[in-house]
């Protein structure tokens, strides 16, 4: 197909364009995985597997959410900061 149909088809918006899509290759770029390794005192270990457990999800889901929370709140906060502040004349 041509990437002009598949448009067409896009734009039209009466068609699923997913089962025109290879989608087992389909990737996020910047969202690669890469796996590290990471040493915890034990009673991290031991907070991280009770809060996990509470939640009902894997220790390494909570850990990966967490950090991506912690990350996330870190740009907004550099954000704000780069920001100069005005001055006022006078």
């Amino acid at each position: 197909m041509k990437t002009k149909d598949l448009d067409k088809i896009f734009d039209d918006g009466e068609v699923d364009i997913t089962n025109y899509l290879d989608l087992s290759k389909a990737f996020r770029p910047g969202h690669e995985q890469k796996r590290v390794n990471v040493d915890f005192p034990q009673w991290m270990i031991t907070e991280l597997d009770k809060e996990s457990s509470r939640l009902g999800v894997p220790r390494q889901s909570l850990i990966k959410v967490w950090l991506a929370e912690r990350l996330e709140k870190r740009k907004t906060r550099k954000k704000t900061r780069i920001q100069p502040a005005g001055r006022a004349n006078g």
